[in-house]
């Protein structure tokens, strides 16, 4: 059984991000920062158990993209609700960790750009502190947080009025991973109070003694749009893409799909259910956005057609769903050599009304494409099959560049 864990928390709600779903789902260039910060964590050389800590109305989907990230090493991997507040749901994390376990990082999914450099650093810095002498406090080793030096002037201020100039010298911000002994972190916690606001505190309000360790200026949290268009920049600049390379081969793909209301089944469109609505009539769940993603990107590829790949003669794809599909491209993609940039998407038709929900469905296409979606939507004006409310129609086109 691994000595080392990591805690990651990702049940937060994301209001102030202000998309309407869980922050961790959210996508980053194309892929949500829970399965960014996950990647990470899997890429240390050591074995590490890790337990996520989700939102709880989102348990098996959590569970299943969870185990999609880990693949082989999905033995290391639990799942468990959060609670009420991040105090209740650190607790929920460090309760289900064998007592084996010495070493306890704690991580929050939004600061989903952390290099996996400064996870060792942690690790290594709790692993080697002194054991500390402190009465019936906390006992057994250190704390130990990732902090950068605080760069701008800093002033105290009483309402709108200035009254010092603090000296920065002694002022860092820090950041997670959060590295701690767990006996002695679960101590702390038991006899917290939920004022505290980061791990850190919690355990030196029970008597530890926190030390830092050089932070990283990528390990940045998540918080407002503006960090989340920062964060795809960051990747963006990671993977070379601000501009096209001449050497790199850019291809675009065309796909279109179509198909015709069927109230006797549920409606799916763009990878999300539209209770109320009249079903798409298919082999599969008819959802006529997924398949012309599927087929943009197969187009793009120069890999054939989603009736060629996924034909209805093959049961396996019998009430398939979109997602199924839009993955499958993807690794056909990747089998030649190449990888989805960006898919945009127009669905034709009365109903169902996507404006709503626009936000939500481009963050499901993006984590199966694994590259930003754009939506749009539009109507014929009441004209042909469309407009008469016979069935929906969606446009994609796709670009995608060789790996």
């Amino acid at each position: 059984m691994a000595a080392r864990a990591v805690v990651v928390v990702a049940a937060g709600s994301g209001t102030r991000l202000g998309l309407g779903t869980a922050k961790a789902f959210v996508p980053v260039a194309g892929e949500r920062m829970l399965v960014r910060a996950l990647r990470t964590v899997l890429s240390l050389a050591e074995p590490t158990l890790v337990v996520v800590v989700a939102p709880a109305d989102r348990m098996d989907e959590c569970r299943a993209l969870v185990a999609e990230v880990a693949g082989a090493a999905s033995e290391y991997m639990t799942v468990v609700p959060g609670g009420a507040d991040r105090h209740a749901s650190v607790q929920a994390g460090l309760a289900v960790l064998p007592d084996s376990v010495a070493t306890v990082l704690v991580h929050d999914a939004a600061r989903c750009l952390t290099p996996a450099s400064q996870f060792e650093r942690v690790f290594a810095a709790v692993e080697s502190g002194d054991a500390v002498e402190s009465g019936d406090a906390v006992a057994g080793g250190v704390g130990v947080v990732p902090a950068l030096p605080v760069t701008d002037t800093v002033k105290r201020v009483a309402g709108d009025v200035v009254v010092e100039t603090v000296d920065r010298s002694a002022l860092v911000g820090v950041q997670t991973p959060q590295g701690f002994p767990l006996a002695a972190l679960r101590r702390a916690y038991a006899v917290a109070e939920r004022a505290e606001t980061d791990d850190a505190g919690v355990f030196q309000a029970a008597g530890g003694v926190v030390r830092t360790v050089p932070g990283d200026a990528d390990a940045f949290k998540v918080t407002t749009r503006w960090d989340l268009g920062r964060a795809e920049a960051v990747v963006a600049e990671r993977a070379g893409v601000r501009s096209v390379d001449p050497r790199v081969d850019v291809r675009v793909g065309l796909g279109v799909d179509v198909h015709a209301f069927d109230p006797d089944v549920p409606c799916r469109v763009g990878m999300l259910d539209f209770p109320g609505e009249p079903g798409l009539s298919g082999h599969s769940d008819g959802d006529a956005v997924a398949h012309a993603v599927c087929d943009a990107l197969l187009s793009a590829g120069g890999l054939g057609d989603i009736g060629g790949r996924f034909g209805t003669s093959d049961p396996r794809f019998a009430g398939a769903s979109g997602d199924v599909f839009v993955r499958g491209a993807v690794e056909l993609l990747r089998d030649a050599g190449l990888e989805p940039v960006r898919v945009t998407v127009q669905v034709i038709g009365n109903r169902p009304r996507i404006g709503a929900r626009r936000d939500e469905m481009q963050d499901a296409l993006a984590a199966a494409v694994g590259a930003p979606v754009a939506v749009s939507g539009t109507t014929t004006d009441g004209l042909g099959f469309t407009g008469r409310g016979e069935g929906l129609t969606a446009i994609a086109t796709a670009l995608v560049r060789s790996r």
